[in-house]
C-alpha cells in the first residue's frame, strides 16, 4: 500500500487596519539574532476631522512595495517634513511601555505593534508623491 502525501495548508485569521496618518521614526532595526529589518512609527488619525485622535502604530515593514515606498520617504521624514500616508497594517497588538523622557517621563503609554503591509498614497508637506507601481516593484525584486 502506498500513502498519499496530502499537503496541508495553514489557516490564519487576519486582522487588518486601514487608515491614514503621519510616518515617523523610519529606521533599520538590527536584532541580536536574525537579519536586520526596516521599521517605522505611524501616528494614525481617526475621529472628527476638525480635531482627530491619534493612535500610534510601531511597525515592522513587511510588504515589498511598502519597503520601497518607505525608503523613498525616509529622507523627508529625517528632514522633519510632514509625511502623510495611507496604510494597511496587519497583525497588530497593543503593548505597554513607560516614557523614558519628556514631560510624560515615568508615565505608562500604549503603542500598537504590527506589520506595515501596504502604503496606498503619500504626501510630503501636502504635496502628493508619485509611488512606484506594484509591477515595477515585483520586477525589481525578481531581478535582485
Amino acid at each position: 500500500m502506498s500513502e498519499l502525501n496530502v499537503a496541508q495548508h495553514a489557516s490564519y485569521f487576519n486582522l487588518h487596519a486601514e487608515g491614514c496618518g503621519y510616518l515617523n521614526r523610519v529606521r533599520t532595526v538590527k536584532p541580536e539574532k536574525g537579519p536586520p529589518y526596516l521599521a517605522c512609527t505611524i501616528a494614525a488619525k481617526h475621529g472628527d476631522a476638525t480635531s482627530p485622535t491619534t493612535t500610534k502604530f510601531d511597525c515592522r515593514i513587511s510588504g515589498t512595495r511598502a519597503q520601497v515606498i518607505v525608503q523613498q520617504l525616509e529622507a523627508a521624514v529625517k528632514a522633519e517634513q510632514r509625511v502623510f500616508i495611507g496604510f494597511r497594517i496587519g497583525d497588530f497588538v497593543p503593548e505597554l511601555f513607560v516614557y523614558q523622557n519628556g514631560k510624560r517621563k515615568g508615565e505608562t503609554g500604549v503603542v500598537n505593534k504590527g506589520r506595515l503591509l501596504q502604503v496606498t498614497f503619500a504626501k510630503i508637506d501636502g504635496q502628493t508623491v508619485e509611488l512606484p507601481a506594484e509591477e515595477g516593484v515585483a520586477a525589481e525584486a525578481t531581478a535582485a
